[in-house]
């Protein structure tokens, strides 16, 4: 009888082996197996011959018609019938490879190498004749697949009820993560096994003013860290989300195992869909180094090149803003002590001025001042148009019209008087998540920066989204987004957006969407605090996909000097904010401290006005999630480079190896480092900067304070 069973399942498994379809990685350390299981599509992964991920399921839940209904989320066992999960054959296969450089708007490099090898694999469901292709493409730094729905008698239009696409991994790795939500990112990371994440995800979110939590899931890019003797580092993410709504990653805490969960809709469905069409590509990036996983850049090569005519307009820009007082408290976004007001009917000049407006003109004219005599190019200026007196937490759709100014803001005068300066003014497109009306006057607010020559636009989400139901992650939202982007490109503008989704790589396809926040930025040291460890691991999580917002340069870290008493604090050094200007990949570059506490560090406020914002060419060149990163990066166009490190809570000794400087040629290194009594709270504006020449096999041996860091200026000498 033992016999009989053995025999079956060696049968089993040599037919599964024969019914396989693998591919391998272009250098070969990469596998991926392909097979269907009782019609059931898997796949795994495996690097150097070790598996890295254990076959795990794929597939979609959908509706059963398109005439969905509210809370049509309850599935009946009947409609298991409509999935596409089950019941496949194989009907072809289709292999591709690629191997191409292509050059960003903007980047960390000069050109990025797009290789992989490619699987397409077309299945056909026989009891309800459909056809659906799954995707691979093995890349020499991991796995990309998608779903990909061609267009067919049976399978014209298609509501999907989830995706169930799973990762399920052989042991308990350390994780970095965030909880799962439907509206907001700005979580503390957290750090814990995968099997502990339930136990501590209860303590891993506070109140925002939208939130949908999602419990026991988090959100992607997770970082995945297996320790031991060979250790692996795994991220995964999602790249190219377009027409499709953003997905966190249930947990299965005992199997160590993830399963993708789309944002929804208020009715319960998750994409609504017509082919031909695609989902996003789901992204799993492995190396044996933590410093390669920051490097890769396979998110952007699964998106498509962009079909803009014209990118002269996109560049680089560093600026500062009338911003940071009104995040600490020092000014307001709204001009009145009014609590109800109508756009278009109140007049804003006969209410009582509240007195501490900060976009008023004396006050944007210092700014102006400053930040063109410091070399900046460009300077935003929040809170400068009508309706902030009730913006926030009234569910108002009409709440801004994006063109109106408050009676102490004239936009004439301070924009002829930037330009005067060499400055260009950044608008401010606050929507206080009310997206229609944003749409609705997008056309004006954005031919009102064309008449005065405001070529960028920070645009915000803060609140529920109206549509009312809708989340900033849905498939509604995330296709706004992507219309904002291309209404800006018309008017040649470029969007850094806050509150938005987070990017997958798609700036490649959109380049005038140039940065995001959508996570936890500096803002939040004046709320609830970021811990020193935040900017550590941001970027092998947020910055994977796409540059950031995050708003450095805090040099005034204590913020009781404008609040006697006050216990709030930025919990870095402010070589630690030098620093980030490198680590951070920043094209649109912020200095966001106000301007009299640079005048008190001019000498370490040279490094902000030297940084380059963009970039020929980027070395990590040690890195460990959670502890540290240290980064050298070349300044496009020039031949000189700037190098950045940063610790977490623990002091930490680092020797720069300047070995990717040119060999025979020599540079003068300008250092910025943590005082020797530095302390990110006992004594954090301790610095210390010198000068040295160096050369290719020169080493400068550096100490970071807790949660300090070091900057250098690397210029080549002629």
């Amino acid at each position: 009888m033992k016999k009989t069973i053995l025999g079956a399942l060696l049968c089993s498994v040599i037919s599964a082996g024969i019914h396989a379809q693998t591919l391998q990685s272009p250098d070969g350390k990469f596998e991926m197996n392909f097979q269907l299981k009782q019609g059931i599509p898997y796949y795994n992964l495996k690097y150097n011959g070790a598996v890295v991920v254990e076959d795990s399921k794929l597939g979609l839940r959908l509706f059963k018609d398109t005439a969905i209904k509210f809370a049509s989320e309850i599935a009946k066992p009947e409609d298991a019938i409509f999935d596409l999960n089950n019941g496949f054959t194989k009907k072809a296969e289709n292999r591709n490879s690629k191997n191409e450089s292509w050059q960003p708007v903007l980047g960390e490099k000069k050109s990025y190498i797009n290789h992989y090898n490619e699987l397409a694999v077309t299945l056909h469901q026989d009891a309800t004749d459909r056809d659906m292709v799954v995707k691979f493409r093995l890349f020499n730094d991991g796995l990309g697949f998608r779903y990909e729905f061609p267009e067919q008698k049976n399978l014209n239009y298609f509501v999907i009820r989830e995706e169930d696409s799973e990762i399920d991994f052989p042991t308990d790795m350390k994780a970095w993560w965030i909880v799962g939500d439907y509206d907001s990112q700005e979580y503390q990371p957290q750090t814990t096994l995968v099997s502990e994440i339930p136990a501590r995800w209860d303590q891993g979110h506070d109140p925002h003013s939208s939130q949908a939590l999602i419990r026991n899931a988090v959100q992607s890019p997770l970082m995945l860290k297996k320790e031991g003797k060979y250790p692996l580092y795994i991220n995964i993410g999602e790249a190219a989300v377009l027409d499709y709504p953003a997905s966190n990653l249930e947990v299965d805490a005992v199997n160590f195992k993830f399963k993708t969960h789309l944002t929804p809709d208020r009715q319960g469905a998750k994409g609504y869909m017509q082919t031909s069409t695609v989902s996003p590509w789901r992204t799993i990036i492995v190396s044996p180094k933590a410093e390669e996983v920051l490097a890769s850049k396979m998110m952007f090569n699964l998106n498509e090149p962009t079909k803009y005519k014209d990118t002269s307009y996109i560049h680089p820009t560093k600026y500062m803003g009338v911003w940071w007082e009104m995040i600490i408290g020092k000014s307001q976004w709204k001009y009145s002590t009014a609590e109800n007001v109508h756009i278009g009917e109140t007049d804003f000049s006969k209410l009582t001025p509240n007195g501490k407006h900060g976009a008023n003109n004396t006050k944007v004219k210092e700014y102006i001042d400053f930040a063109a005599a410091n070399g900046f190019g460009g300077l935003l200026i929040e809170g400068w148009n009508v309706g902030w007196e009730d913006w926030v937490g009234h569910n108002k759709e009409f709440v801004f019209d994006f063109i109106t100014p408050y009676p102490d803001f004239d936009v004439t005068m301070l924009n002829d008087y930037a330009h005067s300066k060499g400055i260009k003014l950044i608008m401010h497109h606050e929507t206080s998540g009310s997206a229609t009306n944003y749409e609705r006057w997008a056309d004006k607010a954005f031919k009102l920066m064309n008449d005065y020559g405001y070529d960028a636009v920070k645009t915000g989400y803060v609140g529920d989204i109206i549509p009312r139901g809708e989340h900033h992650n849905s498939q509604w939202m995330v296709n706004h987004y992507y219309r904002i982007a291309e209404k800006a490109n018309e008017y040649k503008i470029m969007v850094n957006s806050h509150e938005s989704v987070r990017p997958g790589g798609e700036s490649r396809t959109y380049p005038n969407w140039v940065s995001a926040e959508a996570a936890r930025g500096t803002e939040h040291e004046a709320f609830r605090g970021n811990n020193p460890d935040h900017q550590t691991i941001l970027p092998f999580t947020r910055w994977i996909g796409g540059s950031m917002d995050y708003t450095p340069g805090i040099f005034q870290t204590k913020l009781d000097y404008y609040f006697p008493g006050d216990k709030r604090f930025v919990k870095t050094t402010l070589a630690k904010q030098l620093a980030l200007y490198v680590v951070m990949y920043m094209p649109l570059q912020m200095a966001a401290d106000l301007p009299e506490n640079y005048q008190k560090h001019m000498d370490a406020f040279q490094f902000i006005k030297d940084v380059a914002a963009d970039w020929d060419d980027t070395k990590i060149l040690s890195a460990e999630p959670g502890d540290y990163i240290i980064t050298a990066r070349k300044a496009k166009g020039t031949e000189n480079w700037f190098v950045g490190g940063i610790t977490d809570e623990n002091r930490r000794d680092y020797t720069v190896d300047f070995s990717f400087l040119d060999k025979g040629r020599k540079y003068e290194v300008t250092v910025y480092e943590d005082g020797k009594d530095a302390d990110y709270i006992n004594n954090p504006q301790s610095y210390n900067i010198y000068k040295k020449t160096v050369a290719s096999k020169s080493k400068i041996k550096i100490n970071m304070a807790r949660s300090g860091g070091f900057a250098m200026s690397v210029k080549l000498r002629r």
